[in-house]
């Protein structure tokens, strides 16, 4: 069973065998996350990068360097590069506002999302390597989210989640499905910027097989419909990382009582245990 370890500098770990879920200690993993990144994003989804990215073979913005950077690590593998095998961008409101924004905002009005009186976090560049990505990990990676989440006092969490493809038309049956069956509600809905709207209802909802559409449906949005996400109006083409985008919401309450539950089965609870002062 995975336990909550301190380690190093950091607040927490968790370890699961060889793998060990914990926050970026040094900018030396903050790299490795972003080397990840380019692996993923731009050699496999054939993303476009920058003169500058091409050369450093790693994915970067300004928001690195305000973000925290969950990661993956086999220690088996080794540290570094090749030791990391999955990461999640975390950017509470406090990293945002150092930004002066969001990432989102990029693509989507998170006016009303801003406006939520509690903690908010946005969660994005999440990637696995192609060896590591199966269920345990995913699980993991989640498992390190739901510790951020009681640690910091997370109560809602958003970010843009991607679809492979530019052709809203070829997607139409995962965007229709997420439109009529998963839309947020009007007090907490984001919506695509104007000039990158794109609309989500292709298909009327008898024309929707329900099993089709989430067979087709990406395993991160999958993921986030099972915890009860929901979505923002309008979906974004992104054509340098060849997707189109939603908005995924989810509350943590939701999150933070499947895994209570989890705990409770296996007779624990899920506690952060800190270094020593």
């Amino acid at each position: 069973m995975a336990e909550l370890t301190p380690v190093g500098d950091v607040s927490w770990s968790l370890r699961s065998g060889s793998l060990e879920v914990c926050l970026a200690r040094t900018p030396a993993e903050v790299e490795a996350a972003q080397a990840l990144r380019y692996s993923v994003f731009y050699r496999e989804m054939a993303a476009q990068p920058s003169p500058e990215m091409a050369v450093a073979e790693r994915d970067w913005d300004a928001f690195d360097e305000v973000a925290d950077h969950l990661l993956v690590i086999d220690n088996a593998r080794g540290r570094g590069t090749k030791g990391v095998v999955g990461t999640y961008r975390l950017i509470r409101r406090e990293a945002a506002a150092r930004m002066g924004r969001f990432y989102s905002a990029d693509e989507y009005d998170i006016t009303k999302l801003e406006a939520y009186p509690g903690e908010i976090l946005e969660l994005g560049r999440s990637c696995v390597h192609a060896d590591y990505r199966n269920g345990y990990t995913m699980n993991l990676l989640w498992r390190g989210i739901t510790a951020y989440v009681f640690e910091y006092e997370i109560e809602l969490m958003f970010g843009c989640a991607s679809i492979p493809g530019v052709d809203p038309d070829e997607l139409g049956l995962p965007l229709s499905y997420l439109w009529h069956y998963s839309l947020a509600p009007p007090a907490l809905r984001p919506r695509a910027i104007p000039e990158r709207f794109v609309e989500m209802r292709r298909l009327p909802p008898e024309e929707i097989d329900q099993k089709a559409a989430m067979n087709v449906m990406p395993p991160l949005i999958k993921g986030y419909l099972r915890l009860g996400g929901m979505i923002g109006d309008g979906a974004v083409v992104d054509y340098q990382f060849n997707t189109t985008d939603v908005c995924v919401i989810v509350k943590t309450d939701l999150v933070t009582e499947k895994y209570i539950r989890h705990y409770e089965r296996s007779e624990r609870r899920p506690v952060l245990v800190h270094p020593s002062p």
